[in-house]
């Protein structure tokens, strides 16, 4: 097997889980890290035996000992970094969402392709058990035609810092770009768009609020202003649509599980449902997905390749897959996100021309 040698940009909370899943890949080696914080990079790479740190991470993309980079910073440094690795000449795996706006992430997907090189985005629902059991059901044409989908995420009280763990920058629209549409919404929208093959968008319209109370000094202390619920309505072409509901915090208990449903049969993801109706029958199906994995894992070659999204990144690179079009899916995530947000801005539906036309970068260099 291919040794794939990795650099990490960012050791935070995210990049510590990035490095705890590595040790379960084979074939991986963590060459470098680099943080800004020399002494928790100091304190992670004496953790994980990591040879090499650098506080800037540029040093860390001249060395030629590198194959790929694993970006785990806020959304607003995805575009810039993930460009100068690009550029540097190695592979790039970046955390979700792709970027702070559709205008960062569509360059970052331009600039892979320019230099031919793979661009991976972390879409953790796409490698759920649910998902793959959906796309093998859509594959054999068991729901037919599809015609719609629903996009659903729930927590309860979970804005980051405010509710629960997590950094200030989580809630911040200088450095996240967005609320849970970017943080939970791209997990569900894009798993969805996956599975109906990532249709072209039409027109999106939608509305997010900020409503529910918050400690004040921990809303100044982190300047509070992206969205803790976001919903939003999506017409694509050949007849297609979603809607979406995600909750960063809400009065009400939790919601239904994300569905897709076609002309011969529907699916809900959580818990996973298989329903259709025959004759005077309505059958509704469950799927023990234990032992659908294990079966998976017995005799498909290279399952263990589709287990998770970074598993799945390494095994592209060794060359025993194709990588799935995460990119697209992402941008394509990042379309739809920021056209609530402008839908909601301007109080109207918006076309995809316009949201691509009226993004603006919102990236911060490092």
């Amino acid at each position: 097997m291919k040794k794939i040698k990795v650099g990490i940009i960012g050791v935070g909370q995210i990049g510590k889980n990035h490095l705890e899943t590595y040790k379960n890949i084979p074939g991986v080696e963590i060459v470098a890290i680099a943080d800004v914080n020399e002494e928790e990079c100091k304190r992670v790479s004496k953790i994980h035996n990591i040879p090499y740190i650098y506080t800037d991470f540029r040093k860390l993309l001249k060395r030629g000992d590198i194959d790929a980079i694993d970006v785990c910073l806020h959304n607003n440094f995805h575009m810039p970094v993930t460009v100068a690795s690009l550029e540097s000449g190695k592979h790039v795996y970046c955390e979700k969402p792709m970027a702070g706006s559709y205008r960062d992430a569509f360059t970052m997907l331009k600039t892979a392709r320019d230099n031919k090189l793979k661009l991976s985005i972390q879409l953790a629902g796409i490698f759920l058990d649910e998902t793959k059991a959906a796309k093998v059901l859509i594959d054999k044409e068991h729901l037919g035609k599809i015609y719609h989908a629903r996009s659903t995420g729930y927590r309860r009280r979970g804005r980051p810092f405010l509710d629960a763990g997590g950094s200030k920058n989580f809630v911040s629209k200088k450095y996240a770009g967005g609320g849970a549409l970017f943080d939970m919404g791209v997990y569900h929208i894009s798993a969805l768009l996956y599975l109906m093959g990532n249709p072209e968008v039409s027109s999106i319209s939608g509305k997010t609020y900020r409503e529910i109370d918050v400690d004040s000094a921990r809303k100044k202390q982190s300047g509070y202003d992206v969205e803790e619920l976001g919903l939003g309505f999506v017409k694509f072409n050949k007849n297609i649509t979603m809607d979406i509901i995600e909750s960063w915090a809400i009065h009400l208990n939790v919601f239904e599980g994300s569905s897709i449903v076609g002309n011969r049969g529907g699916i809900r993801l959580q818990p996973f449902g298989f329903y259709r109706n025959l004759g005077d029958f309505e059958l509704n199906s469950t799927a023990d997905m234990y032992m659908l994995n294990r079966r998976w894992h017995s005799f498909n070659k290279n399952a263990d390749a589709y287990d998770n999204s970074q598993q799945h990144w390494i095994a592209a690179l060794q060359g025993r897959v194709k990588l799935l079009p995460t990119a697209e899916l992402a941008l394509n995530t990042m379309l739809i996100s920021e056209g609530i947000y402008i839908s909601d801005k301007l109080g109207r539906e918006v076309t995809a021309d316009e949201v691509i036309k009226k993004s603006k970068s919102t990236a911060v260099r490092l």
